[in-house]
């Protein structure tokens, strides 16, 4: 018999303001949730109340602290904790530009094929391989917190971002780094990964209980085929 260990849920934040203007935020601070971001946080709220989760992990960035708000007023017993790995990529000088003029830019087609071999520019822009080795080490580590202190039955809600999240899919399903742009997590949707001493299992991916998100919609990347990089916004 498989031993089994926490289940994490990983929650995208709710759509935020940058999202709604196709603006790639990166860690800039003061981006917070749109009307759209806070209806779903609400929502989002009402569908975790009833697990319940053991503790809420969050990025400190203010879109995803908001969106994990209304669970913690609805589950004011769960602790919060804040984990500054699972933070948004540092996207360096490309932080704050519209995701259409980053289409333009020779780095895109390397984030779009080869994200392994990418790195941000600017000071303190950051490699897409050392933003998945921080967050699988941050999601691994609090595995091992909430198991040792909840058992291992326990679950427990991990609030990141788009890129994080997918790069954590990724190693959970063995794939390569350089085919996370495959894996689509929208605005404040559900993916669920439970972790064993032999693998992880992926049971829910970008779940937002709706199908919304399978709707047509306008895209501000080059070319049909490209993932946005930071996430994207959603369905309108």
């Amino acid at each position: 018999m498989v031993a089994v260990m926490p289940t994490v849920i990983l929650v995208r934040h709710g759509r935020s303001t940058a999202n709604a203007e196709k603006v790639l935020a990166g860690r800039l601070p003061g981006v917070a949730l749109d009307e759209t971001g806070r209806d779903q946080a609400g929502a989002l709220a009402a569908r975790l109340a009833g697990l319940p989760p053991a503790a809420v992990v969050t990025s400190p960035l203010q879109r995803c602290r908001e969106t994990v708000q209304p669970l913690l007023d609805a589950l004011p017993d769960v602790p919060l904790h804040i984990e500054e790995r699972i933070s948004e990529c540092a996207y360096g000088d490309w932080s704050g530009r519209k995701i259409a003029e980053l289409a333009d830019e020779p780095l895109w087609g390397v984030v779009q094929r080869y994200p392994s071999a990418a790195v941000f520019p600017g000071e303190g822009g950051e490699s897409v391989r050392a933003m998945q080795a921080r967050a699988v080490d941050a999601v691994r580590e609090w595995n091992a917190r909430i198991e040792e202190s909840h058992g291992p039955d326990a679950l427990y809600v991990v609030c990141s971002h788009g890129d994080i999240i997918k790069s954590i899919v990724a190693d959970a399903l063995g794939m390569h780094l350089d085919l996370f742009q495959r894996i689509a997590v929208d605005p404040c949707s559900v993916t669920a990964i439970r972790y064993t001493p032999e693998r992880p299992f992926l049971l829910r991916l970008g779940d937002t209980g709706s199908l919304d998100s399978l709707r047509p919609r306008e895209r501000p990347t080059a070319a049909p085929g490209d993932a946005e990089v930071g996430g994207g916004a959603g369905a309108p």
